[in-house]
Order: structure tokens, then sequence, then C-alpha cells
């Protein structure tokens, strides 16, 4: 009986994960407005009727895909915070901005209205994404603690009120369509397209440095060897050479 239900359960375990992967792959391509349970149907080995045995609506399809890909950040934020022992600022920020930039599904997903997702989803599947969610903000709380220890506890509390919130704008602002490209210039905007890692690293290193500030501990790059700063070039190297 047991072997039974233990067998029911990866077989429906295995079956949302092929929903979801189904909507990923189409979503590479397609808006969300674009995509309907009877493409997502049409992408795996089942029929539509079917996907109501495991998501109620779109949105809970989409919102296990996001939980999948913050489970994804996760785990490059745990490889931060453990494959390390030293991390100078600019380093830091250096693989930060690689772990979220390596994620464009992420952040993609991120540029959506989250609140209507989240509105049209059971609470059941709303309370397992949130843990993934809980679990990327406390890994930074753990990375910051860990790298920047002159950070006082409040200031580590707004540097994740301030990042999190700026995620979601990374996409539309690293991503433009033809035509939005063509409606900027028609209307004379002057703009430059940063990298989604450019971006990522500029905000990380301000607001980091402006903490630092904060607390007194902004030095000139000739103070490096007497504040232990001397591993930041190295580090810059590092993670360049690794890309």
């Amino acid at each position: 009986m047991k072997m039974s239900m233990a067998k029911s359960e990866h077989t429906a375990a295995n079956r949302r994960e092929e929903i979801v992967t189904a909507c990923e792959k189409l979503y590479q391509t397609m808006s969300f407005r674009e995509i309907t349970l009877k493409e997502i149907s049409e992408a795996t080995s089942f029929s539509r009727p079917s996907i109501y045995n495991y998501f109620a609506t779109k949105e809970e399809i989409f919102l296990a895909l996001f939980e999948r890909e913050y489970d994804r950040w996760n785990a490059s934020l745990e490889e931060i915070h453990h494959g390390r022992r030293k991390l100078s600022r600019r380093a830091l920020a250096e693989w930060l901005a690689k772990s979220l930039s390596e994620r464009p599904q992420l952040l993609k997903l991120l540029s959506m209205n989250l609140y209507d997702m989240e509105a049209s989803s059971r609470l059941e599947c709303l309370t397992s994404f949130k843990r993934s969610y809980g679990r990327a903000m406390e890994n930074m709380r753990r990375i910051l603690l860990k790298f920047r220890p002159e950070m006082t506890g409040g200031q580590i509390r707004d540097f994740i009120y301030a990042f999190f919130p700026f995620m979601f704008g990374v996409y539309p602002y690293t991503e433009v369509t033809e035509k939005q490209k063509k409606a900027m210039d028609q209307a004379g905007i002057d703009y430059e397209l940063p990298t989604a890692r450019e971006l990522i690293f500029t905000f990380i290193l301000n607001s980091l440095s402006t903490n630092a500030h904060e607390k007194g501990m902004v030095r000139h790059p000739s103070a490096c060897q007497a504040t232990g700063e001397v591993g930041e070039s190295a580090d810059h190297i590092q993670i360049q050479k690794e890309n």
C-alpha cells in the first residue's frame, strides 16, 4: 500500500514537472498572454483536461516555474556562501550579478504582474512559492553577514528590501523589442541598453559602497593593502576568466 502511494506521488510529481517544463519552453518564445493551457497540453504527453489534476489555473503553472527558477538561483547563492572564504565588495557584487544574470527566465518572470499571478493561485501553491522566495532572502542575508561583517542588521535589511524590488525592473531595462526601440527613437529618447549583469553589478556595488561609507569603511585604492582588500583585483580577474 505504501509503495503504491509512493509510486503515485512520484508519478504526480513527474507530471507536474513535465507541465512546468513545457511552460518554460513556450515562455522562451511566447508571452504569458499568448500561452494557453491548450498550448501547454500540446507540448506534454497528456491531454488538456489532465492538467487540471495538477494545476487549477495557468497562473499556478507559471508560479511553479517561478518557484523552480528561485530554487535554481538559491543553489547559486548557496554556492557563493559556502564556496568562498572571503570576497571584497567588488568581487561580491560580481558574483551576485553573475548568479542572477545567468537566470534570464527568472528576470523575465519578475517583470510580470506577480500580484495577479498570486491572486489566481491556490494557497498551497502560493505557500510553496513563498518558501523558495523566503529562502532567497535568507541566503542573501547570510552572504552579507559573512562577506560584509561591517554591515549592521538594519543595513542588511535595507539592502535586501531595496535589492529584491529592484530585480523586478532589470528585464524591462535590459531586454527591449524592436517596436520599443522604434518608439523610443521616435519619441526622441536618448537611451543606452546595459546588460543585466552590468545593471545588477552597478546597483549592488553602489549599495554596498554606500553602506561602507556610512560605517566609515570606504578606502582609497592605495589603502587596499592596509585594509585587507588586496584580493579584490584577483577576485575580479578570477570571475572574468571563469566566464
